[in-house]
């Protein structure tokens, strides 16, 4: 049979995966599980039975096995959080190695990045994301990974992703190209069948989609690789539970039609705020669910935030309702205040995560703020 499409593979996500015939993936609890006999446990394959549930639960392996194929990888690895997934995806630097990240990420990345470079000795460079000649151009000897992120967050830079991969494994094959997908999904974009080696999501965002979970999703191409990763994971037992494993899955059987849903709602809001005089830059990469907007008076920053009332006032992101944070002040805070100023994350910039709400609430919505 010739490949999936990326509707099918989500919407039966889970599905014959189990013994008893069930349609659905039964929601499995236990924490370990039986040996039929001492020679089955001596020939354990930790890659394909079940012994304990920090090493493989059926919910999480049928989860995994789904991300990776979503990704177009070899091995998918569901953890506790976003930040977990970034923490199995560094974890193979050594001391002295060196990271090349772009300049504008999630925030928590940055904060990673020098509790890296101060503990171990990891050395952090940044890329402003423009001329690739510039990022080719801090690859050094000890460089091991290329951390990307696109569209970036918040100020929505967008890069090409093949053309980056192709120039780094150019210059040095044994570079890891890691790209951070949360923002587009595998929906839109599929960083592993574009030259990356790893691709890594917040699942809490937009796989999930219901703002009732924390989760964090990597998937590699190189099966070396995945073995190595594997080793660290079931080590650290940083592993996603079976309940939220569960969750999960049940919920990427939506995830092509919310995408598609919050893409057509964005598109809507943008075009209001391109039109409102209290907004002065729109920023939008043309899909997705998220925009991120200036407005011209603080004031308005204060309005918007204090009054809206369809709209949530939250951190996060990727959810059917729809929020609006701040990032000067909440998911960036930690980003040192220069790099905010030449990035642009300013406190008149707010960032929003369009939902499935109807596009004409949202609108009217920030305009009753406004007022």
């Amino acid at each position: 049979m010739s490949k999936k499409s990326l509707e099918t593979i989500t919407s039966q996500a889970g599905n014959h995966l189990d013994d008893n015939k069930a349609v659905a993936l039964p929601l499995y609890f236990s924490s370990n599980y039986r040996h039929d006999s001492l020679e089955e446990a001596k020939q354990f394959n930790y890659h394909e039975g079940y012994t304990y549930s920090r090493v493989a639960t059926p919910n999480r392996r049928a989860l995994e096995k789904t991300m990776a194929e979503l990704e177009n990888g070899t091995e998918g690895f569901a953890l506790s959080s976003g930040m977990a997934a970034i923490q199995l995806a560094l974890s193979v630097l050594k001391t002295g190695d060196q990271l090349i990240s772009l300049d504008d990420l999630y925030g928590g990345d940055f904060r990673y990045f020098r509790y890296l470079e101060s503990h171990y000795n990891i050395q952090f460079d940044q890329w402003n994301g423009e001329k690739i000649a510039d990022l080719i151009a801090k690859i050094t000897p000890k460089t091991k990974i290329v951390w990307l992120e696109t569209p970036s967050n918040p100020t929505m830079k967008e890069l090409d992703i093949k053309e980056i991969a192709t120039k780094v494994h150019e210059k040095n094959p044994q570079i890891l190209v890691i790209v951070d997908n949360t923002f587009y999904s595998p929906i839109y974009q599929q960083p592993l069948t574009l030259g990356a080696d790893v691709v890594v999501h917040s699942a809490t965002k937009y796989l999930s989609g219901h703002n009732d979970l924390l989760g964090g999703i990597l998937v590699c191409k190189d099966q070396a690789l995945a073995e190595q990763y594997f080793d660290y994971y079931i080590t650290t037992g940083d592993t996603l539970d079976s309940f939220d494993s569960w969750l999960l899955l049940r919920s990427l059987k939506t995830l092509s039609i919310r995408m598609k849903q919050h893409t057509k709602n964005a598109k809507k809001i943008v075009k209001y705020l391109q039109g409102e005089k209290s907004v002065s830059k729109v920023l939008y990469p043309g899909k997705g669910g998220m925009v991120s907007f200036y407005l011209k008076d603080k004031q308005d920053v204060e309005k918007i935030l204090n009054n809206v009332k369809v709209i949530t006032f939250a951190e996060s992101l990727g959810g059917i309702e729809s929020l609006i944070t701040i990032p000067y002040y909440q998911t960036h805070a930690d980003v040192e205040e220069e790099q905010r100023k030449r990035l642009g994350i300013t406190p008149t910039l707010l960032r929003l995560s369009v939902g499935l709400e109807d596009a004409n609430d949202l609108i009217e919505d920030i305009k009753q703020a406004l007022k």
